[in-house]
């Protein structure tokens, strides 16, 4: 069930007077076991406070229990699911792989939970780049997001293990984006097939030869953070095809850490976050003349 509030509240007396046939001590069961979201998050205490314009969500009944993945769920709601791809599965298929995708997995995870349940692709990643992926639960919240994506998005945060350590440890790169005949992207003169592409760069540590980087995206082109990463002269682990020398973990060393955009139902501004492997930050543990990690 979905309300509005209309007027200043707390979560219980609002509760009370919204759903009918359960008690107050239901209803406090109901919060207890996290069934109710305000501005879709989850709220426990019963004397939340609530202020007009909130939204208030709550499960009335037990959910069925859910079907393993093999990724985590970093959020859902009505509209949307929000996962933690792993490296190396695609996010929809393509000519050579059509079932092991995210998108697969997902729609079979939803057709078991419910009839008629399906995802709708937003936005991907790389198969080799791990990290946050959002899914669309209806063809309304697909359309609403995709409308208008790159103004709805604020943050397309990336965290990427590098050879080397850039100099300066933070700045910007802005290049015009090409690509050759067998689809390799790469910087070159401005023009009418040329893409403008802008990533910001901070290091976050470094040490033993590697680099953590926090890298925030202005644009979002086809292999642009590996492009740009190659052109500073520090490309990413692992990344052979963008002249890496080495491959310390048998993948792609780059991670999407950060979704952070505006909901097209409630206006509110949402961040879905995901760690980068430890991997990446172990590779670079601080040296003599590293900076320490934050």
């Amino acid at each position: 069930m979905r309300w509005t509030v209309e007027e200043t509240d707390t979560l219980l007396s609002f509760l009370l007077s919204h759903v009918t046939g359960k008690s107050r001590n239901n209803i406090k069961s109901i919060l207890a076991r996290g069934q109710v979201r305000v501005e879709g998050k989850v709220v426990r205490q019963f004397d939340s406070p609530l202020a007009a314009g909130m939204v208030v969500e709550a499960v009335l009944w037990a959910e069925p229990p859910r079907p393993e993945l093999p990724f985590p769920v970093l959020f859902e709601d009505q509209d949307i699911i929000v996962i933690d791809k792993p490296a190396g599965l695609l996010t929809i298929a393509n000519d050579k792989e059509k079932v092991r995708t995210a998108y697969h997995i997902l729609t079979d995870y939803m057709a078991q939970r419910t009839k008629g349940g399906r995802v709708f692709v937003v936005h991907r990643l790389d198969r080799d780049t791990s990290g946050v992926v959002l899914f669309a639960k209806n063809e309304e919240a697909k359309r609403a997001f995709q409308s208008d994506w790159d103004q709805r998005v604020r943050r397309r945060g990336y965290r990427a293990l590098v050879e080397g350590v850039p100099d300066p440890e933070q700045g910007y790169v802005k290049s015009f984006l090409r690509e050759t005949s067998t689809h390799l992207m790469y910087s070159g003169a401005p023009g009418r097939d040329a893409k403008e592409a802008i990533t910001h760069y901070r290091t976050v540590c470094a040490g033993g030869g590697y680099a953590l980087m926090d890298i925030d995206l202005e644009t979002g082109r086809k292999n642009q953070i590996r492009v740009h990463m190659s052109d500073l002269g520090h490309p990413i682990a692992g990344d052979k095809q963008y002249k890496a020398k080495t491959n310390p973990l048998g993948r792609l060393c780059l991670h999407a850490n950060e979704l952070r955009l505006i909901d097209p139902r409630t206006g509110a501004e949402r961040s879905f976050v995901s760690r980068e492997p430890a991997p990446f930050r172990r590779l670079c543990r601080t040296g003599g003349a590293g900076k320490k990690g934050v």
